[in-house]
């Protein structure tokens, strides 16, 4: 307390307040500073008289036997800034029993304690009645009524709330009474004690949630915070500290009092044990405008004048009656307080203290045991000893004591850059979490800066260094970007890989972080795979020179797992990249040379694995040059064999040798390595694009997109597929070339060969070749070549249709142009010539029917057929058709190749073509100037196919000769990698144990 010399000379900071000693000592100085500046609502209330007088006439709770009410006697009111701050604080820390008024009351002493309660604010003409009048003062100013919104919170069907007329002076108690008679559940008189037990079974909450979007008064409403007012907190100025941010909602429930403190006491468990921090934010804003802050106060050691600061142990949240203050005693000239007015006072706060306060008290007890036990967990914490810490360092050392979350993965810090800037837990917000430095957005162009969830200031991070994918399910996968130095485990990554829980990331040379996922039951295998496998276990002999140091595996163990891989049947070839161009150029040769029994689409097989792996466990960079040197061998091999075919040509043979036709059987053979070739690069090319189509996936989805370094690999993976297609193109160019130039020797026998021979019988459908009339079988030997020849190199169905439209497009050409060029000199369009074509062009179809081919050759032959049938219209009918007719009935002939056909047909000796076979007017000019001839330039393109490549590169590799082909490639790399090593550190192959 203050000396008497201080308050009689005016001190500048308390003679101007004329505020109670006691008051002021509950009310530290700094908050009340704060008080106008952030709550402008709060500060603006006006005391609706002075101190003294207004506790004089308020009704006080009937104190108990040991302790003696004193009434404060009044203070003349100042006026003056001061006087009307102390007024709002008063008014703000008022409290207001709801007993009986007790000595010193407006009703006087001995008044009992139901005798006067406080009227609903809503009578006010009751309230004026029934209140002893204040005294007047010349600065008072009367507080406006507010209307609140009580909301049932389930008590009662219809309404969803209740308004209730309340002043700043109107209690938590009383808004309670007033709610429940407008509920309807006052079931006694007012003021009876039934009245008084419901009003005791209910409380009023201050609840924070999320409304629906129709608004609070929807009926849709998730309460997330809520606290307890106490029965003398007053809900008018408590609405008015704090307004709920953006997307919250504060509103004031009625409920049960036991439901509401289980509630409350959810809300503080939760707060405590997990992250949700939010959940009392209500609390903490009350309670920190509440909150004893450390003031002066003269210190009796210190002499007079001399401020010793000290913490405020007691926070109030008194009622404003007129015990709450106690008149100071007597004061000696040291500022000592006399009597026993220092003690009544604490017990008359004590005794004022809400609920809430006593929550937040226990809370506060339960804050400073965890601080002790985190000082504890000091290193010689518990030989030193325990001097004064400051409240700072106390929260400081709180915020260290963290728990991890238990519904989202993330990465705890081992090792950082900054301390004073590190984390201790960096948790996942998205299923894609992206490490790395940031940036400014490029001024070029104006691209975006890339998006980091976790920013790392270290100088060796790239502005987006990594980035981690973990879904609802396991596990989470890892990919570092382009350049960027991240371990897995010890190991270098280059690929994206899986990240379990428990492994350790290592982000460039400062940060160390390990992967935690709760959402899995806790943190993965029982082991991590960084940790030793046996820590305690002594060096193997001298295999421990050859061991990996970081699993603690020895020779033996590390030689059955090198045979397991050797000879394993595993669908995985890995190199380094030092020996990428050895083992590309080993599998071309191989499959050029046709050396071994590979299957046919093995050397494509053996190719995608090391695009796969390239893909997956080297650099970034890494694949697109792969691919062009993938390419380039492939095309060099191609174009040997062409060329080496091309010699064996007789039209290539020396002066003075004779040429040999080509047979199918030749054909075939010759082929063979080309249509291998075109099979392979087909599926190749499919997986490539695959692969590719995967790169700019990944890159979309990291925002990637317009990397310049991405653009050009790209453009490098563009320029590797178009090699693949030209060697697709070429090899079927290639492979029709010769089969046409075949047929082209054997398809005149169909216009000139008579099937009718004796004794011969016309073959049925599905019928062998040897059964075919002898003009036949040449043209069918060689599609049927053909077709054998595509099966045994498993080309791809659609290279397979697409094969065979050319060849039927090239038969159908030159018949028809071989047909048009037989009638101009001699009479060939005959019925009885025509009939045997027919038979023939029949017995072709009919076989390709056999064979798979109908639909295709009866596509091809169209236009062939269609002139035949012209010649096989019997004399007389054709004779009475017209022209008009004619090109109806034949609509794939040109009017050029029609009037061709029956100028020159044969009607008799003498007998010239009638005249309605002429062409109209019209049409002349197209008759004229058409061509009769087929333009063989108008083949139709090649379409390359479309879908996933159909080669296996899951699952074990079944094929024996496979198999043997992919040991001796693994052996081949073992060699290589062997022969790096000095003479006295190079081993053999290892041998697997027989099991």
């Amino acid at each position: 307390m203050l000396s008497g010399e201080r308050k009689e000379g005016g001190s500048p900071r308390f003679g101007k307040l004329h505020l109670p000693v006691g008051l002021w000592i509950n009310s530290p100085r700094k908050q009340l500073a704060k008080l106008g500046r952030r709550w402008p609502s709060a500060a603006s209330v006006k005391s609706s008289s002075s101190d003294t007088g207004s506790r004089s006439s308020e009704p006080l709770p009937p104190p108990p036997p040991h302790v003696e009410l004193r009434r404060v006697g009044a203070v003349k009111a100042a006026g003056g800034a001061s006087g009307s701050r102390a007024k709002r604080i008063s008014q703000l820390f008022r409290g207001s029993g709801t007993g009986a008024t007790g000595s010193g009351g407006a009703g006087g002493p001995g008044t009992p304690g139901a005798a006067q309660r406080w009227a609903s604010e809503k009578k006010l003409p009751e309230l004026a009645a029934g209140v002893a009048p204040e005294p007047p003062l010349a600065t008072r100013a009367t507080a406006p009524p507010g209307v609140l919104k009580i909301f049932g919170a389930g008590l009662a069907s219809g309404a969803n709330y209740k308004s209730v007329l309340a002043t700043a002076r109107s209690t938590a108690r009383e808004l309670v009474a007033e709610a429940l008679e407008r509920y309807g559940l006052t079931d006694s008189p007012s003021g009876g004690p039934g009245e008084s037990s419901r009003v005791d079974a209910f409380a009023l909450c201050d609840a924070l949630g999320r409304p629906a979007a129709g608004g609070m008064g929807s009926g849709e409403w998730r309460a997330e915070h809520l606290r307890v007012l106490g029965d003398s907190e007053r809900p008018l100025l408590v609405q008015e500290l704090w307004r709920a941010r953006p997307g919250w909602a504060r509103r004031f429930e009625l409920r049960g009092r036991e439901e509401a403190r289980r509630l409350e006491q959810e809300a503080f468990g939760a707060a405590e044990s997990d992250a949700k921090c939010a959940s009392v934010i209500l609390a903490k804003s009350v309670s920190s405008l509440l909150q004893s802050r450390p003031h002066p106060t003269p210190s009796p050691s210190a002499g007079t004048g001399a401020p010793s600061w000290r913490p405020q142990k007691n926070r109030s949240r008194a009622a404003s009656g007129g015990a709450a203050l106690a008149s100071p005693g007597p004061v000696s000239g040291s500022g000592a307080p006399t009597g026993s007015g220092g003690k009544e006072r604490s017990e008359n706060l004590s005794l004022r203290r809400s609920v809430s306060e006593l929550s937040l008290q226990g809370r506060r007890r339960r804050q400073q045991e965890r601080r002790q036990q985190a000082l504890s967990m000091a290193p010689g914490a518990a030989d030193a000893q325990m001097g004064p810490v400051e409240p700072g360092d106390f929260d400081q050392l709180t915020q260290c004591l963290i728990q991890a979350p238990n519904n989202r993965p993330y990465f705890l810090l081992l090792q950082g850059y900054q301390d004073a800037q590190d984390f201790v837990v960096y948790v996942m917000t998205r299923e894609q979490h992206v490490f790395g430095r940031g940036g400014s957005s490029s001024a070029r162009g104006g691209s975006p800066a890339p998006y980091v969830d976790t920013f790392l200031n270290a100088p060796d991070i790239l502005p987006r260094h990594c980035t981690v994918r973990a879904g609802p399910e396991p596990p989470a996968m890892v990919r570092p970007s382009r350049g960027a130095p991240v371990t897995h485990n010890g190991c270098l990554l280059l690929r994206e890989a899986e990240l379990h829980p428990g492994d350790l990331l290592g982000l460039g040379e400062h940060f160390l972080f390990m992967y935690k996922d709760p959402r899995n039951g806790g943190s993965g295998s029982a082991r991590p795979p960084w940790l030793p496998a046996r820590p305690g276990a002594a060096p193997p002999g001298p295999g421990w020179a050859f061991s990996c140091r970081l699993c603690g595996r020895g020779l033996q163990e590390r030689g059955e797992a090198l045979a397991a891989y050797l000879d394993g049947r595993e669908p995985v070839l890995r190199f380094r990249p030092r020996e990428e161009e050895a083992l590309l150029g080993e599998i071309v040769r191989t499959a050029a040379a046709g050396a071994g029994d590979l299957p046919p689409l093995g050397p494509a097989t053996l190719l995608a694995l090391c695009v796969q792996h390239s893909a997956r466990e080297l650099e970034l960079g890494h694949l697109p040059h792969l691919l062009g040197r993938l390419a380039r061998l492939i095309k060099e091999a191609v174009w040997e064999k062409i060329k080496e075919i091309g010699d064996r040509q007789p039209e290539n043979h020396p002066e003075g040798v004779p040429e040999v036709p080509l047979t199918p059987e030749a054909v075939s053979v010759e082929l063979r390595p080309l249509m291998l070739w075109m099979a392979n690069t087909t599926e190749l090319l499919s997986f490539v694009q695959e692969k590719v189509l995967e790169m700019e996936k990944e890159a979309d989805q990291e925002g990637l997109s317009s990397d310049l370094q991405l653009c050009s690999d790209l453009e490098l993976c563009d320029e590797a597929m178009a090699l693949l297609d030209e060697v697709i193109m070429c090899t079927f160019q290639q492979s029709v070339y010769y089969l046409t130039k075949t047929l082209y020797s054997t398809l005149p026998a169909l216009l000139d060969s008579n099937p009718f021979t004796a004794g011969a019988e016309l073959p049925g459908p599905g019928a062998e070749l040897g059964a075919m009339p002898p003009g036949l079988r040449p043209t069918l030997g060689v599609f049927q070549a053909a077709l054998e020849l595509t099966s045994q190199c498993e080309l791809h169905p659609d290279l397979v249709s697409q094969t065979f439209g050319y060849l039927f497009f090239f038969s159908n050409a030159s018949l028809l142009n071989s047909l048009m060029e037989r009638g101009q000199g001699r009479p060939f369009y005959q019925w009885s010539r025509a009939v045997q074509i027919r038979t023939n062009l029949d017995l072709v179809l009919d076989w390709l029917q056999g064979a798979g081919l109908g639909d295709i050759a009866t596509e091809f032959f169209r236009k062939l057929s269609m002139a035949v049938n012209l010649l096989c219209v019997p004399r007389t009918s054709l004779l009475k058709a017209s022209w008009s007719s004619l090109r109806t009935d034949h609509p794939t002939l040109t009017p050029a190749q029609l009037h061709h056909l029956l100028s020159h047909y044969q009607l008799g000796p003498g007998r010239g073509p009638p005249p309605a076979w002429d062409p109209p007017p019209a049409e002349r000019d197209a008759v004229d100037t058409g061509d009769i001839f087929e333009n063989f330039s108008s083949h139709p393109p090649l379409i390359l196919p479309l879908g996933s490549s159909r080669l296996r590169l899951t699952g074990p590799v079944t094929d024996d000769a496979l198999h043997r082909e992919l040991r001796r490639l693994r052996r081949l790399l073992w060699d290589l990698e062997q022969q790096e090593l000095p003479a006295n550190h190079r081993h053999g192959p290892p041998v697997a144990t027989p099991p």
